[in-house]
């Protein structure tokens, strides 16, 4: 398969997913060819061990984004009850849908809500988080959560896009032409959409509530300094094994 560095193992999955949906093997190959992201041709992307639902028009979840999991559970294991855990600009709902599996795993409980501005990406998230009884909006960052919600986040889950907007064109075609800008370009540096987050998570982070957002490494101190601005004590973690750098922020 052209262009594919796991030409093998797609081939593999493609040949599964045509047995499996009683879709036309070729048809599927011209399109992973064409550029067109496996994600979206399985129907499912892999994260932390799950199959999460994705389809045409959503941001496929990173392995590197799982780093920002694995920091939440470590905050969430200092916590005595129940997390209150907010998924904002959720895509596919991955990263909620990942904590929580982890969390009620180990039989703790938790409440989850998500949001995001794409039609396409609700109804994905839906369809992955709908199961655990979660809530999913649909809207601008935090207008479409509700009012109940507001000074009671523990753990607020924001993989806010961070692309600087030059990059775009630069970006493979699979993320580029396959799914949503509103995911992916994050303004002249690339933290455009994280300040606005920032800028609000005070009101809606509950006493010690924590927000994460994945960075790139050279965002990382300028993000911190963000946080910083708005009341929230800030550090930076950093992780060899997933390549993946994350910001957090603590209300205190």
């Amino acid at each position: 398969m052209a262009g594919c560095v796991f030409a093998e193992e797609e081939a593999r999955l493609l040949i599964d997913a045509a047995a499996e949906t009683g879709s036309d093997l070729d048809d599927l190959v011209a399109q992973r060819v064409s550029g067109r992201p496996l994600e979206h041709l399985l129907g499912w992307a892999e994260f932390r061990g799950l199959r999460v639902a994705v389809g045409p028009g959503v941001f496929v979840p990173r392995q590197r984004t799982i780093f920002l999991v694995e920091e939440a559970l470590a905050i969430a294991g200092t916590m005595e009850s129940a997390p209150v855990v907010v998924d904002l600009c959720c895509g596919s709902g991955a990263l909620g849908l990942a904590l929580a599996t982890a969390l009620l795993a180990e039989g703790r409980n938790l409440e989850l809500a998500a949001a995001d501005i794409e039609p396409a990406a609700v109804a994905c998230a839906h369809r992955n988080l709908d199961p655990l009884g979660a809530a999913v909006y649909q809207g601008d960052l935090f207008e479409p959560l509700p009012d109940d919600l507001r000074g009671r986040v523990d753990i607020l889950l924001a993989n806010t896009p961070y692309v600087p907007s030059g990059h775009i064109a630069g970006m493979p075609p699979e993320a580029r032409d396959h799914e949503p800008r509103t995911a992916l370009d994050g303004g002249a540096d690339g933290l455009d959409v994280f300040r606005r987050v920032a800028a609000e998570a005070s009101e809606w982070l509950a006493p010690g509530g924590h927000l994460l957002v994945e960075s790139s490494p050279e965002q990382a101190i300028v993000a911190t300094e963000i946080l910083g601005a708005h009341g929230l004590t800030a550090r930076v973690a950093e992780s060899e094994e997933y390549y993946a750098t994350v910001v957090v922020g603590a209300r205190p």
